[in-house]
């Protein structure tokens, strides 16, 4: 991990417990995950986690999914925290390298809590079936 997602960790303790705050992430990163060119190395599985992790952090600040753990849940946020901050590791205005740290990101913290995603995605297939 870097110095700026050890940060993002610090922070995300502060975003969870916080309905309306953790919401306002969501839409932040809602927003700039329109913006963002998804293109690249690994830029597709990017996109699949960061919306992936959205939908779980919306579920999870409205009470629909509590299936999961805090540390997950922590982990979760400051992807998304570091994914809406521009001034990372590699800040994102710099031409095509900009967002592959937030890429790299992404896709660590996936692979490190994949089993509870994929509860959470079974979880949420069984919704959209009812």
């Amino acid at each position: 991990m870097n110095v700026f997602f050890e940060r993002a960790f610090q922070s995300a303790a502060s975003v969870a417990g916080r309905r309306g705050r953790l919401l306002r992430l969501v839409a932040q990163a809602i927003q700039k995950a329109g913006n963002v060119k998804w293109t690249g190395d690994n830029a597709a599985a990017a996109k699949t986690g960061v919306y992936a992790f959205l939908r779980l952090c919306k579920a999870y600040a409205v009470g629909d999914y509590r299936a999961v753990s805090l540390k997950t849940m922590l982990l979760v946020i400051a992807a998304i925290l570091y994914f809406v901050n521009p001034l990372d590791l590699m800040p994102d205005v710099i031409p095509i390298t900009g967002f592959a740290d937030d890429f790299a990101i992404l896709l660590w913290v996936y692979g490190n809590i994949r089993q509870e995603i994929e509860k959470f995605l079974e979880w949420e297939r069984g919704r959209i079936q009812v």
